[in-house]
């Protein structure tokens, strides 16, 4: 986590049962430790000027107020004259992750305010709950950011798309892969049936191979070809895949991350990507 006006990088991990990483970093990492980490990438943002007068709506859940903490000290410390709403749902008060910190906040801040939703006082956070919550905010000027639990984030996003709210004003950030391996072998493309010479583009470099049809995506044979490509979740979630179609074409499988305007930019998933023109070039670059 990182805000304009501070001194330090922060980061927040919840340990997953059975995960690898959350549970080494919880449990081993110690200081003095060093790791090798990526440049901070994805969407989940948009442009902050002392000048915006805006309205900024957080819909967190659970450690889904991790991403939200940056983004609303970076608010309030660049944008003087918007205003912050963060709508924060959990279990219970206990169960709130920065909420010392999130208090100190809003009694320093009078442009931001909380809105705690506990399961066990108002019940988990539904479609009536949210459609009551989005009659209170101003439907011009704002920018709704959701994170928290595949469940919530679609109740909230549906909520939001039925009253109205243009879809390029909402701002989503999965935890993890909300897709399976089944629904892509279910979903593989059957239009296209050769095999593909695909040209990748990174760092200027240009990488040629042969990718038959259906048979794995434009990243996963990058990787194989040798090429450094860029990645971290393979679920269409977290953007860093991200690749630009200079010429031929290609079908995503999912896409979680890319807003309409970016795919229709020519801008794919290379994760999710698979050839469907006998030539394709796409550049990690662009």
């Amino acid at each position: 986590m990182y805000s304009p006006h501070e001194k330090e990088w922060r980061v927040a991990v919840k340990i997953v049962e059975g995960g690898l990483v959350s549970g080494y970093l919880n449990r081993s990492l110690k200081i003095g430790d060093t790791i090798d980490v990526m440049t901070p990438m994805g969407s989940f943002n948009t442009p902050l000027s002392g000048a915006h007068e805006k309205n900024y709506v957080l819909w967190a859940g659970g450690s889904g107020i991790t991403p939200m903490m940056s983004i609303l000290k970076s608010v309030l410390y660049i944008e003087k004259k918007s205003h912050v709403r963060l709508i924060y749902a959990n279990r219970n008060a206990d169960s709130s992750i920065f909420k010392t910190e999130l208090e100190r906040l809003q009694s320093q801040y009078p442009a931001f305010e909380i809105e705690w939703i506990y399961d066990t006082v108002q019940g988990p956070l539904n479609a009536s709950t949210c459609n009551t919550l989005i009659q209170h905010v101003p439907h011009t000027h704002t920018e709704h950011f959701i994170c928290g639990p595949g469940p919530l984030m679609e109740t909230v996003k549906t909520a939001l798309l039925n009253s109205g709210i243009n879809q390029k004003h909402i701002h989503i950030e999965y935890f993890n892969t909300v897709i399976q391996d089944t629904a892509l072998q279910d979903s593989t493309n059957k239009t296209f049936a050769g095999t593909c010479q695909v040209k990748v583009i990174q760092y200027g470099i240009e990488t040629e191979f042969e990718l038959p049809a259906s048979s794995i995506s434009v990243l996963d044979a990058a990787i194989e070809a040798g090429v450094d490509a860029p990645y971290s979740c393979k679920g269409a979630v977290c953007c860093t895949c991200r690749g630009k179609i200079i010429s031929g074409s290609a079908d995503m499988k999912a896409n979680f991350a890319l807003t309409d305007d970016e795919v229709k930019s020519g801008y794919v998933l290379t994760c999710q990507a698979y050839p469907t023109s006998e030539h394709l070039v796409i550049d990690y670059d662009a």
